[in-house]
C-alpha cells in the first residue's frame, strides 16, 4: 500500500498500541497532528515542549508503554532537551521527534540561517538511539530500531529527526507488523534460574520483596500482589516505587523512612528485588541498614538489562528478563509451596499502622500559616482513595515521604533525576492516560509548582479533575535550609526568596481553573472536598510556614544519605 511518511509513522506506533501524542506543531508535523486527532488519537498541545516531554513520560509511567512527544525545528527541539535528559534519568522509554530544515540549508556554506541548528548532535548523550530519517523507505527501520533501543535492557528515550521535506513523501509497504515480528517482547528467565530462586525462596525465613518504580511503570502490579501473597513478606518500596499495591497497603513499609521496614531489612535473610536498580536511595543493597545480616543475606533480582547484574551489589540469582513475564514465573514455581508468614509480620504491620498514627496525632497544629507537616497530614487524609497521587518539590516531598497518610495505588514523582516541575505535566499526562476519569492531587511546594505554571490552563482545556495543594512560603525552602546550615541562623540568604503577595490560587483563575487560599489547618480537608466536586481544575494555595519548612524537614538525615560520597560505598 502507498502510504505518506507522516501516515506510515502513525501506523509503526499505532502497532506497538500508541495512541497519544503532545507537542506544538508546525509545517513538518501539522499533516501528523491532523491525522491522528482523525483517527481518535488523543492529540494535546502543551504551552512548552519540555513539560509535553513530561506529560508524556506520564502518559507511559501509566500505561506501560512508550509515549509520544515533538519538537519543531530549532527552538522547539531545543526545548525537548530537559525532558529527554529526564527521560534517560528515569529510565522512560519515550520517542521524541524532531523536524529540521530541509538537507540543502543545512549542507549549504553560509552563516545566519535561520531557525537552524545542526541539532541531533546535541542529543548523543541524553538518548539510547539518535537517527534521522533521510529517504522514505528508511522509515519502518529507524522507528523499529527505535523502539527496540528504548525497551530493550534498561528503558529510555530515543530520538528521530526528519526534515521539512520527507514528511510528505510516500512510500509502499505492507501493513505495519506486532511488536514480536521485529523486537524481543515478554522475554523470560531461564528455567534453571527460576527453579534456583524458588529454593532459595522456599529456604528463606524472612524472606522481604523490593519494589521498585519498574514494577508500576511495567503495570505488573497485579503479579506482583500474587507473588507476595505465595512469600507472606513484608514489601518494602524504594523511593521511586512508592505506589501501593492493591491488597498489599498494609504490609508495605517505605525503604528508611519506616522503622518496620528497617526491622524487616536488617532481619532479612533473602532479597527479591524487583523494577529497581538497587540505586543511592536503597544504599546499593550494601550499606547502611543492610549492612548488619549482610553475611546471612541472599539476594534475587529481576532485571531486564543482562549489563546491570553484580553492578551495584553481588547477586546470587539473577533473573534476566522482562518483569512481566519472569514475575509469573516464579509464581507457577511458587504455587504449590506458598510460604507461611514469619511471626514478626504481624508486629511490623502493627507498628507501621502505630507510627503513622503517631505523626498524624502529633504533625504540629493550630498554627497559621499552616505547619508542612500538618498539611501533608490533612491534605492526604482527604485524598480519594481511587486517586492518582503526584509530588513535585524538595522540602514538600521530605514532608510527604513521612507524614502522607494516603496508600494510593498510583504516585507519580521525579525521584531518580529530582527534576523540580514535573509535577503539573506528570499529573495532565496520567489525566489524560487515565481518560479523566479518576481524581488526581498534585501536592507540591511553591518553587516546583512555578516552573510550568501555565500547564494549568492545559487542565483546564482538558477539563482534567485536578487538585493542586501547594505549599507556599514564598521561597526555595529547601536552599533556605542549606544556607541556614552551612552559614548559620540570620545568614544572608541569596536569590532564594521571591514577592510575597503572590497569589497562586489568583494565578489559576486567570488561566481558567478554580482557586483557594487557605492558611488555617482545619480549613485544607475542606478546600479539597470543594475542589473535587469542581468541574475544572483547582489550585488550592496554602500559606505555610517558612521556618519550619526550611528547618524541620523530617528524616533529613536519612534523605542526605542518598548521596554516597564519603560513605565508603561510591
Amino acid at each position: 500500500m502507498s502510504v505518506k511518511v507522516y501516515e506510515r509513522i502513525l501506523d509503526l506506533f499505532e502497532a506497538e498500541g500508541i495512541n497519544t501524542l503532545f507537542g506544538v506543531p508546525d509545517a513538518n508535523f501539522v499533516h501528523m497532528f491532523r491525522l491522528a486527532e482523525e483517527r481518535g488519537w488523543t492529540v494535546v498541545g502543551p504551552h512548552h515542549e519540555e513539560s509535553g516531554g513530561f506529560m508524556a513520560e506520564a502518559v507511559s509511567r501509566m500505561t506501560g508503554k512508550p509515549a509520544v512527544c515533538i519538537g519543531t525545528v530549532g527552538p522547539g527541539v531545543a526545548n525537548l532537551a530537559g525532558a529527554m535528559m529526564c527521560a534517560l534519568v528515569e529510565n522512560s522509554p519515550i520517542i521524541f521527534i524532531g523536524g529540521q530544515r530541509a538537507r540543502v540549508t543545512e549542507q549549504r556554506v553560509r552563516r545566519g540561517r535561520t531557525q537552524f541548528v545542526k541539532q541531533a548532535p546535541l542529543f548523543d548523550a541524553s538518548v539510547k538511539y539518535n537517527a534521522s530519517i533521510e529517504y522514505a523507505n528508511q522509515t519502518d527501520e529507524i522507528v523499529h530500531e527505535a523502539m527496540r533501543k528504548a525497551l530493550s535492557g534498561t528503558p529510555g528515550p530515543v530520538y528521530i529527526e526528519f526534515p521539512t521535506s520527507m514528511v510528505t513523501e510516500e512510500l509502499d509497504v505492507p501493513p505495519a507488523g506486532a511488536p514480536s515480528t521485529y523486537r524481543l517482547v515478554n522475554q523470560t528467565a531461564g528455567q534453571d534460574r527460576i527453579d534456583e530462586a524458588a529454593r532459595l525462596i522456599g529456604a528463606a525465613k524472612q524472606p522481604i520483596l523490593l519494589i521498585g518504580h519498574g514494577v508500576h511503570t511495567a503495570r505488573a502490579a497485579e503479579s506482583v500482589r500474587a507473588l507476595a501473597d505465595l512469600m507472606a513478606c513484608p514489601v518494602i518500596q524504594t523511593s521511586g516505587g512508592t505506589s501501593f499495591i492493591e491488597g498489599l497497603e498494609d504490609r508495605t513499609f517505605p525503604y528508611g523512612f519506616s522503622a518496620a521496614a528497617i526491622d524487616a531489612v536488617v532481619k532479612s535473610d533473602l532479597c527479591l528485588a524487583i523494577g529497581t536498580e538497587l540505586g543511592e536511595p536503597v544504599h546499593f543493597g550494601r550499606w547502611r541498614h543492610w549492612v548488619a545480616n549482610e553475611e546471612n543475606r541472599k539476594w534475587i533480582l529481576i532485571e531486564q538489562d543482562p549489563e546491570a547484574i553484580g553492578v551495584n551489589r553481588t547477586i546470587d540469582v539473577p533473573l534476566v528478563g522482562d518483569l512481566r513475564a519472569v514475575v509469573p514465573q516464579l509464581v507457577e514455581a511458587l504455587k504449590d509451596s506458598p510460604r507461611k508468614a514469619s511471626p514478626e509480620l504481624e508486629g511490623w504491620i502493627k507498628q507501621d499502622a502505630a507510627q503513622l498514627a503517631d505523626l498524624a496525632e502529633t504533625a504540629p497544629s493550630g498554627m497559621s500559616p499552616v505547619h508542612p507537616a500538618r498539611l501533608i497530614v490533612e491534605a492526604t487524609k482527604a485524598f480519594p482513595s481511587d486517586g492518582i497521587m503526584v509530588r513535585d518539590g524538595g522540602a514538600t516531598v521530605i514532608f510527604g515521604w513521612t507524614y502522607s497518610q494516603a496508600k494510593p495505588h498510583d504516585v507519580m514523582w521525579n525521584q531518580n533525576f529530582g527534576h523540580l516541575g514535573t509535577g503539573l505535566p506528570y499529573a495532565i499526562g496520567a489525566g489524560v492516560a487515565d481518560g479523566g476519569k479518576r481524581p488526581i492531587m498534585l501536592i507540591t511546594g511553591d518553587s516546583a509548582f512555578q516552573f510550568h505554571i501555565s500547564e494549568l490552563e492545559t487542565a483546564a482545556r482538558l477539563n482534567l479533575p485536578l487538585v493542586c495543594v501547594v505549599a507556599v512560603d514564598y521561597a526555595w525552602g529547601l536552599e533556605v535550609g542549606v544556607y541556614k546550615r552551612v552559614f548559620g541562623e540570620g545568614s544572608l540568604e541569596t536569590a532564594v526568596h521571591w514577592d510575597e503577595n503572590t497569589r497562586l490560587d489568583k494565578v489559576a483563575e486567570g488561566f481558567g481553573c478554580f482557586g483557594e487560599y487557605v492558611e488555617r489547618d482545619e480549613d485544607i480537608a475542606p478546600a479539597i472536598k470543594r475542589a473535587l466536586a469542581q468541574t475544572k481544575p483547582t489550585v488550592i494555595h496554602v500559606a505555610v510556614d517558612p521556618k519550619a519548612n526550611s528547618e524541620e524537614m523530617p528524616s533529613y538525615d536519612e534523605f542526605k544519605t542518598w548521596y554516597s560520597e564519603g560513605s565508603g560505598y561510591q
